[in-house]
């Protein structure tokens, strides 16, 4: 039996741990409906199920970061899994309101348990020209469980029953587990000093890559809920279109997003992310602008590529900045990610309904594409 070496166990382990947190996460997308007509829930029950995740992810970020660099990253690995494990029976076989948003509560625990260790891990194990394209390969499993979670949960549940995708969820987390368990590499607690918040925050590469994933993310956010309505009103396309406009530039984006972060290793991080941002701001009005739907799909495939160009290059930035300060607190350092790629999530569609209710579709996405610009003048000074 052939015996992998350490990194490539832990990029194989990381990729499907991340690969199945997120397809978990996209299984309860089309069940919302059913679920809230079973339950009686309303507008504001709905939204609290579907958000419990992201608040518990925002909580628990920190505090597991603390944990993961005190502690190594193998162990908070497999602490999630219980929560995995438990979440995934829930929605399996409760039919109570308060379970479910308990249940969705610990997934989100469970994802910070997951993506925290995860990069760390990746980091413990890529050097710094090697980072880029690890990191956007297990970028790109989890993009692969954007894309796979909803028609496979929709077409399980219409087959099977509601019950149906989660228990094949709970299959994919034994998968998940003896992943874990079994293919894990231990690592040792990280060896240096622990960079408290306050000094990383204090450095500016760490807080120029936090503002561009919070723009990377703020993209995604915007176009997810501005586009949707314009699309059928302009262009006539039923839900299944507007469903395969958004496959096509998530599918760009898990295609081009190895491929960028493979360029910023060899390029430096700095010219991807410019090259992203001048991408970003003269592609983002377009999908309002042009109108045949093919040509739409084109621009929505180009932006799915632009987020890559945005998006990859943070995290091994980040992480070449805490080895430059004599530490391996990468947990740390990635929790401030996480916590950016939130504030983007929440922020881009505020700010994208007050433009659109202010100055129209097209007008609104040309702004937002100036913030892009303006976000590029800003990495002025900076080098590498």
């Amino acid at each position: 039996m052939p015996r992998f070496r350490p990194k490539t166990l832990a990029l194989a382990v990381t990729a499907l741990a991340f690969h199945v947190d997120t397809l978990l996460y996209y299984l309860l997308v089309p069940l919302l409906p059913a679920y809230a007509r079973e339950l009686r829930l309303n507008q504001m029950e709905v939204g609290i199920l579907f958000g419990s995740y992201a608040v518990a992810l925002l909580l628990a970020t920190v505090p597991l970061a603390v944990l993961t660099d005190r502690f190594g990253r193998r162990r908070p690995m497999l602490w999630g899994l219980a929560g995995l494990g438990v979440t995934t029976l829930v929605f399996a076989f409760s039919h109570q309101f308060w379970l479910l948003v308990l249940a969705r509560t610990l997934q989100g625990v469970a994802g910070a348990a997951t993506w925290l260790p995860g990069m760390a891990l990746l980091a413990d194990h890529f050097p710094s020209g090697e980072r880029g394209r690890a990191m956007g390969t297990a970028f790109a499993a989890a993009n692969l469980g954007v894309l796979a979670g909803p028609p496979l949960s929709g077409f399980l549940a219409q087959q099977a029953g509601p019950s149906a995708p989660f228990l094949l969820g709970a299959v994919l987390v034994a998968l998940d587990a003896a992943g874990r368990a079994f293919l894990l590499p231990e690592v040792a607690a990280a060896p240096g000093p622990r960079l408290p918040f306050r000094q990383l925050l204090a450095n500016p590469v760490v807080r120029l890559f936090s503002g561009a994933m919070t723009l990377g993310s703020g993209l995604w956010a915007l176009l997810e809920s501005m586009l949707p309505l314009d699309m059928d009103r302009r262009l006539g396309l039923s839900a299944t279109g507007i469903g395969l406009c958004f496959a096509a530039a998530a599918l760009s984006h898990t295609f081009t997003s190895p491929l960028m972060g493979r360029l910023s290793d060899r390029a430096g991080r700095l010219p991807v992310l410019r090259i992203g941002l001048v991408l970003a701001a003269l592609l983002l009005p377009l999908p309002a602008l042009l109108p045949k739907a093919w040509m739409v799909v084109g621009a929505m495939m180009a932006l799915g590529a632009t987020a890559s160009f945005l998006m990859s290059p943070c995290s091994p930035a980040v992480a070449d900045q805490v080895e430059r300060l004599g530490s391996q607190s990468f947990a740390s350092a990635f929790s401030i990610l996480n916590l950016a790629y939130a504030v983007g999530m929440m922020v881009g569609p505020l700010a994208g309904g007050a433009l659109v209710e202010g100055l129209g579709l097209p007008m609104a996405l040309g702004v937002s594409g100036l913030g892009f610009g303006a976000f590029l003048l800003a990495t002025r000074g900076f080098s590498g």
